[in-house]
């Protein structure tokens, strides 16, 4: 039985900035008409992101088997290579010597509040890498539109259960395509904003989303995460952290520990509080793919939230 994960989304480089204030004071509601800001920020790290490469990072790191569906610009060949040196399954990473790598531009207030530009770049091609090969999961996670999509379709037609991942992707569709995607994935997975986000777009509750789909997942940062799943719902109590330090990639790292639970036949409710704590011990690191992932930690983390261990 394979335990093999597809993952469509993006690979980009992130550059990271720290505002040392607070954007509520300085964004005036009655002024965002005409919205003219500038934040100084003194802290400036470039690291190694994209939805794809950072649930990658964290599922390898646990022992999973990440294939990621993706395309880099002619800037991305170290950071390819560094993918396959984790033993991360690259041949499927497309490269386009005619454009840039994803670019993400990431300012981070004191209240971890984010303002993020995103430049696409390569990432628009990667419709043309194709889903191929056994898995036990995939996930559609935001990439190109078409990549998305073409992605969506593959799994479905070869039978591969996947998840569905909008996230900062949800601007690019209509509520119909989302109907149709969602009708199409065996789970959802959304923070609690892009839960509002959907079911505006779609005219749909976070009920009637949840009774689309096998699972559905709300994450709700320090409130934990609500699991929808066999006609009932089940929070999730969040993990403690130590330090909130750089909330960048706790998405991705809780889908790793998601996917990798899922792949590895240990069911919905150790998965979600799996990817509680791969949340957790991400955002006490700087960056999305500097914790280190350790098994024996991962484990000792996990019992100490919710009482036994999920291997």
């Amino acid at each position: 039985m394979t335990t093999r994960v597809l993952i469509s989304g993006s690979v980009a480089y992130d550059t990271i900035m720290v505002f040392d204030g607070h954007f509520k004071d300085h964004i005036l509601p009655e002024r965002v008409h005409m919205l003219n800001v500038s934040f100084l920020t003194p802290s400036m790290k470039r690291e190694f992101g994209g939805c794809a490469a950072n649930i990658a990072y964290t599922l390898k790191g646990l022992g999973g088997s990440p294939t990621v569906l993706a395309a880099v610009g002619r800037d991305g060949g170290d950071y390819v290579e560094r993918l396959a040196a984790l033993g991360i399954d690259t041949t499927s990473i497309l490269r386009c010597d005619d454009l840039y790598t994803a670019q993400a531009f990431i300012t981070t207030d004191l209240s971890d509040n984010q303002i993020t530009a995103f430049h696409p770049g390569a990432m628009g091609r990667a419709h043309e890498v194709a889903a191929t090969g056994p898995a036990a999961w995939g996930i559609v996670a935001p990439n190109g539109k078409d990549a998305m999509l073409r992605h969506a379709r593959e799994y479905a037609a070869a039978g591969v259960p996947w998840i569905f991942d909008p996230g900062q992707a949800l601007p690019m569709f209509s509520g119909e395509e989302l109907r149709t995607l969602i009708a199409s994935a065996d789970a959802l997975a959304v923070n609690d904003y892009e839960c509002g986000m959907v079911c505006d777009k779609t005219g749909l509750t976070e009920a009637q989303l949840a009774a689309q789909v096998q699972a559905m997942i709300v994450t709700r940062g320090g409130e934990g995460s609500t699991l929808h799943h066999a006609g009932g719902s089940e929070s999730i109590a969040p993990v403690k952290i130590t330090d909130a330090v750089d909330p960048t990639g706790c998405g991705d790292a809780y889908r790793g520990g998601l996917l990798y639970a899922l792949a590895s036949g240990l069911g919905w409710s150790v998965a979600a509080r799996l990817g509680s704590v791969m949340g957790a011990m991400k955002i006490e690191h700087s960056g999305p793919q500097n914790h280190r992932v350790d098994r024996d930690a991962v484990a000792a983390r996990y019992r100490a939230a919710y009482g036994a261990s999920p291997w």
